[in-house]
């Protein structure tokens, strides 16, 4: 089976850690790190763009994000994410996506 990914080729040597200053997102069975206005996961030591691939409505999510709506707002790229129940939201026209 082989695995596509994007690494992060110009990561450098900054090491994501609890420490490191940036915000950890917790996406599926790993952590991301929001850094540059994007997302990087650890894999077989160097670093991975983790972006989501396509669009995928987050179905009947009727809470509307907002600054103060109390979920964690992560910017990403152009846009700002909120975390919720584990994964990311993004305002997509008159629906969220799941992220």
């Amino acid at each position: 089976m082989t695995t596509l990914h994007q690494e992060h080729s110009a990561h450098g040597t900054h090491r994501h850690g609890p420490d490191c200053g940036h915000t950890a997102v917790p996406h599926g069975d790993h952590l991301d790190y929001v850094h540059d206005g994007h997302l990087h996961r650890e894999h077989d030591g160097h670093w991975d763009e983790c972006e989501p691939a396509g669009h995928t409505p987050h179905e009947g999510h009727e809470h509307v994000h907002h600054e103060e709506c109390g979920h964690a707002r992560v910017q990403h790229g152009d846009h700002v994410d909120y975390l919720h129940d584990g994964h990311r939201h993004a305002e997509h026209g008159d629906h969220w996506d799941d992220h």
